[in-house]
């Protein structure tokens, strides 16, 4: 089985309104490059911080001038579009009453928790830039965001945790740790095994700076041997990227020996045979 959970049914950029493409025409779009992919299992994960329900967690200035839409509305829209129901929930430190309080109101069939900050700043964004506000040492970032990365697995918030490894998005424009990534990786596997949560392979990586999988082989191998279950994603923003270079992503699960995929429904977990 292949699948798509982490897809988001319009770009990131401003003026992407909900009514332009939370439509039954574009949902159909999806599916079919779903289906043109083999795809059996296509989810929508949307940002949490395009809802207004998201300024209950967290007020940060990016998701107050973004917290626009209605996310009881979004999940309805899904429900009705026979799609897998998801989100993309950022993990905000000492939030975890909140969230849980926003996320357990809503009929997901599964939550996809991601580090896009660590404090105000942000991994992967030049506004409000954590390189900057770290005085660029790659050890200082490293070591925040992947304890933020083990906050996340162990708050038992999530089923899935997104791109695990997106510090290194930035490739060579930002400088890696002197220290082994080892050093950094194991806690957070440790973490995250412990917690039972799974880890996305995505292939988003491979269209960003880094031109490399979410996580790095060194990463998901250290999830392989300590029990870890996987999810398969795209983080598609427009059809066109459902199922981007999984031929790729498939060679690299099946290489270090995953030969199974996670299912979720109603935030129960299930694995079926990848391929």
């Amino acid at each position: 089985m292949l699948t798509d959970y982490h897809v988001h049914l319009r770009p990131d950029e401003d003026d992407t309104p909900p009514e332009r493409y939370f439509t039954d025409a574009n949902a159909a779009r999806y599916r079919a490059a779903a289906d043109a992919a083999g795809i059996a299992e296509l989810g929508i994960a949307e940002h949490i911080h395009r809802f207004a329900q998201a300024l209950e967690i967290w007020r940060h200035p990016f998701w107050v001038e973004q917290a626009i839409d209605d996310l009881d509305a979004y999940c309805d829209f899904l429900v009705t579009a026979g799609l897998k129901v998801g989100i993309e929930a950022d993990h905000v430190a000492g939030a975890e009453e909140r969230i849980e309080a926003v996320l357990a109101a809503r009929p997901f069939d599964y939550v996809v928790g991601s580090v896009h900050f660590v404090g105000e700043g942000a991994i992967d964004q030049d506004r409000w830039d954590v390189w900057e506000a770290e005085g660029h040492d790659p050890d200082r970032v490293w070591s925040r965001y992947f304890e933020e990365l083990a906050s996340a697995a162990s708050s038992g918030l999530y089923d899935i945790l997104a791109h695990p490894d997106l510090v290194k998005v930035w490739g060579a424009a930002r400088p890696g740790p002197e220290r082994d990534p080892r050093f950094y990786w194991e806690p957070a596997v440790e973490a995250i095994a412990a917690a039972g949560v799974a880890v996305e392979v995505s292939t988003a990586g491979l269209r960003k700076p880094v031109d490399e999988i979410y996580p790095a082989a060194g990463f998901a191998r250290l999830c392989v041997e300590a029990g870890v279950p996987f999810t398969l994603s795209s983080d598609a923003h427009v059809p066109e990227q459902v199922g981007y270079a999984y031929g790729e992503a498939v060679e690299f699960m099946t290489g270090l020996g995953i030969d199974r995929v996670c299912v979720f429904s109603g935030r129960e977990r299930t694995t079926e045979p990848l391929g």
